[in-house]
C-alpha cells in the first residue's frame, strides 16, 4: 500500500538547543527535510506538506535559518519532481500554545513561586492552539498545488499580557533579551507581498503566476505594496480570558 501524502514536522525547534547543538540542528533541520523531500519523489507520494515557523522569516538564530532553508527546499522540490505526481508546499505559523519549551508551560511553572521571568516587556508573538495548527494544515492539504506557504491569520499578545493572564499579581523579573531572540515575529515580508493573496483567514505566498488560473489563490485579492504581517501589526490581538481558556488542563 503506497503513501499518498506527508506531513513533515519533525524539527529539532529549541533555539537554544539550535544554538548550543548547530550541526544537529543543520543534520535534523535541513538533511532531513531532503530526506523526505528524495523518499516522496521516489516513492511517488502525492503531497508532501512541510511545517514552518514564523522564526523563518528574516531569521537571527539558527533554528530560524534550518527553518528557513527547508522551506526553500521543499519549494524548490516541485522542480526536482519535474514530471512526476508529486507536488510540494509549506505552512508557516507561529508559537503553538503549550508546546515544550515555550513561554506558557514556564510561566504556569513559575507562578506558584510568584515570580515570573520575562525578556524584554515590549515583546509580542502570534498564537495559535495545536487543534488549530492540525485544522489548518488538513484545509491546505486541499488547497495545494506545490510551491505554495500558508500563513494562518491568528491573534498576537504582549508577553506581559500573557504573564498578567497566566500568574495575576506574580512579581516580574526582567533578564534581558536572549540572543537568537527577536522582539516582534514576522510572518510575511514585503518582499513575500509581492506575491502573496490574502482570504479571509489566511494568506497564500506563491512563486508561481497570481491569477484566477491558479486554483489555490481562486477568491484572493493581492495585498497592498509595502505590506507585512508582524506580531505587532497585527489588527487580532488575543486577550487574557482567551488565553486562559486556551492553556486549561496544560
Amino acid at each position: 500500500m503506497g503513501v499518498d501524502i506527508v506531513i513533515h514536522a519533525a524539527a529539532l525547534k529549541q533555539v537554544p538547543a539550535c544554538e548550543y547543538n548547530p550541526i544537529e540542528a543543520v543534520k535534523t533541520n535541513i538533511d532531513g527535510a531532503a530526506n523526505i523531500i528524495d523518499a516522496a519523489i521516489d516513492n511517488g507520494v502525492e503531497k508532501v506538506m512541510a511545517i514552518s515557523t514564523d522564526k523563518a522569516v528574516h531569521p537571527v538564530n539558527l533554528y530560524g535559518a534550518t527553518k528557513l532553508v527547508a522551506e526553500k527546499l521543499f519549494l524548490q522540490a516541485n522542480s526536482y519532481a519535474g514530471l512526476r505526481k508529486t507536488v510540494f508546499s509549506c505552512v508557516r505559523y507561529g508559537d503553538v500554545v503549550g508546546s515544550r519549551g515555550s513561554i506558557v508551560p514556564l510561566f504556569l511553572e513559575q507562578r506558584d513561586n510568584g515570580r515570573v521571568t520575562i525578556t524584554d516587556e515590549r515583546m509580542t508573538r502570534f498564537w495559535i492552539t495545536l487543534e488549530q495548527g492540525v485544522h489548518f494544515v488538513i484545509d491546505c492539504l486541499d488547497k495545494m498545488r506545490g510551491g505554495e506557504i500558508f500563513v494562518p491569520k491568528i491573534p498576537s499578545m504582549k508577553v506581559t499580557d500573557m504573564a498578567d493572564a497566566i500568574a495575576p499579581g506574580a512579581e516580574r523579573e526582567i533578564i534581558g533579551i536572549r540572543p537568537g531572540e527577536k522582539l516582534h515575529e514576522i510572518m510575511l515580508t514585503e518582499e513575500e507581498a509581492r506575491h502573496t493573496m490574502e482570504f479571509d483567514n489566511s494568506f497564500i505566498v506563491t512563486l508561481k503566476r497570481l491569477s484566477g488560473n491558479n486554483d489555490c489563490v481562486k477568491g484572493g485579492k493581492s495585498v497592498a505594496e509595502g505590506f507585512k504581517y508582524t506580531s505587532d501589526n497585527n489588527s487580532w490581538w488575543l486577550t487574557k480570558e482567551e488565553l486562559k481558556r486556551m492553556v486549561e488542563g496544560l
